[in-house]
């Protein structure tokens, strides 16, 4: 299992999978052809069927840095075998194929190709949450120093600049205001959401500052700010939210906070190697029911839980999402991605509440919750697969405005 940097990539929204992805792999191909007069990018499946409001066009070219010298073909029809993500390269010199790429963009900013090329070092030896919890029992050691033996204390590091930039986002996300990009004209809610709840007391409170926090982030992810897959763009929201509010609410230390990121990047890890986290690949429960996971294991253990009551608070932040779809309205990642951060975010936190009242037994493992998920996204239609093609996708349509 490999490094849980690679679940927390800082980077640009809307999409890990169809901008960061795309957009990384557009440099690797250029900085390898630098010499070519065209560079010819084609876009299958789910890229191709919501890469326009996902801005995958523009991250490429963002990325070639000429857009007179790239062109951009959309096949929506044919999906490339490997993932509904598919992208092939190609580069030209006086009109002759020079260099041909065929790679994938596989969930949470992470590509794949056939040749090994982003093949990453393997990090720890348990790709399994059964035999990881098996581990702290035999020890008498958390998660997050199962982390700490397989990734150094350098992870840590990595963890701070990581929370640095989900507050940016948070903090960026309440202060912004104004109308999403987008043919939608979704209007942010953020700040009002944060203001209402600063005046409210209690429960109304609490829910709303939750509310906010996830909301800041997810509008700052559609707006193309700077935030942090946790596991992706398009979920981006939950984590952040659930440990602002500790944060703020329980005056929770930074430190205690980023040891909390290190469990729930590992938990997002696990999903990731034996699952997916590629809404075009299982749906949306890929990617925020792994959200919701992650944030829910994390504060059981930032208030106290034990190793098996953060197994059981991530197995129940994930169970209770699976079969969700994916069906961006108009390909963006707004409706009805952003609410679903929101309402999520709340959700991850009960499932810690949940958990810490109980001794930490239940009769379902989070493996058998991942094994599920997968099976459950490999039976979902491709059109509830982040095509825009179905769901609310299909029914609802967005007034044209003149």
């Amino acid at each position: 299992m490999k490094s849980i940097r690679e679940i927390f990539r800082i980077g640009y929204g809307p999409s890990s999978s169809h901008t960061m992805g795309p957009g990384r792999a557009a440099l690797y191909f250029k900085e390898k052809n630098p010499e070519a007069d065209l560079y010819r990018v084609t876009l299958y499946g789910s890229l191709a069927l919501t890469g326009r409001g996902h801005g995958t066009d523009s991250a490429i070219q963002r990325m070639i840095d000429d857009p007179e010298k790239t062109e951009i073909i959309w096949e929506p029809e044919k999906t490339l075998p490997h993932h509904p993500n598919g992208m092939l390269f190609e580069a030209f010199v006086c009109g002759g194929l020079t260099d041909s790429w065929e790679v994938y963009s596989v969930g949470g900013g992470a590509l794949w190709d056939e040749k090994g090329t982003f093949k990453e070092e393997e990090v720890y030896p348990d790709t399994k949450m059964t035999d990881i919890l098996n581990w702290c029992k035999a020890e008498g050691r958390s998660f997050v120093e199962y982390v700490e033996l397989h990734e150094g204390p350098e992870i840590f590091d990595y963890l701070a600049e990581v929370w640095e930039v989900m507050i940016g986002a948070i903090h960026n996300g309440l202060e912004n205001e104004g109308v999403l990009p987008g043919n939608l004209r979704l209007a942010r809610k953020a700040c009002s959401y944060h203001i209402r709840a600063q005046q409210s007391a209690g429960t109304l409170r609490h829910m709303g500052m939750v509310f906010a926090s996830a909301l800041a982030v997810a509008e700052e992810n559609a707006g193309g700010g700077r935030i942090v897959t946790a596991p992706t763009c398009g979920s981006a929201g939950v984590v952040p939210a659930v440990l602002y509010f500790l944060k703020h609410d329980q005056n929770i230390s930074d430190r205690r906070i980023i040891k909390g990121l290190a469990t729930a990047g590992l938990i997002g890890n696990i999903v990731k190697t034996n699952g997916s986290i590629s809404g075009a690949e299982v749906g949306c429960q890929g990617e925020l029911g792994t959200a919701c996971a992650m944030a829910a294991g994390a504060a059981a253990q930032i208030l106290g839980g034990t190793p098996m009551q953060v197994e059981y608070a991530a197995e129940m932040g994930f169970e209770h999402n699976l079969g969700l779809t994916c069906d961006p309205v108009g390909g963006y990642v707004q409706i009805p991605c952003i609410e679903r951060n929101a309402f999520i975010s709340q959700k991850a936190r009960e499932c810690a509440i949940y958990a810490l009242f109980s001794d930490g037994r239940h009769k379902v493992s989070f493996d058998d919750v991942v094994e599920t998920m997968m099976q459950t996204g490999c039976d979902m239609q491709a059109k509830y697969r982040e095509t825009s093609l179905g769901g609310l996708a299909r029914i609802y349509r967005a007034p044209i405005r003149k």
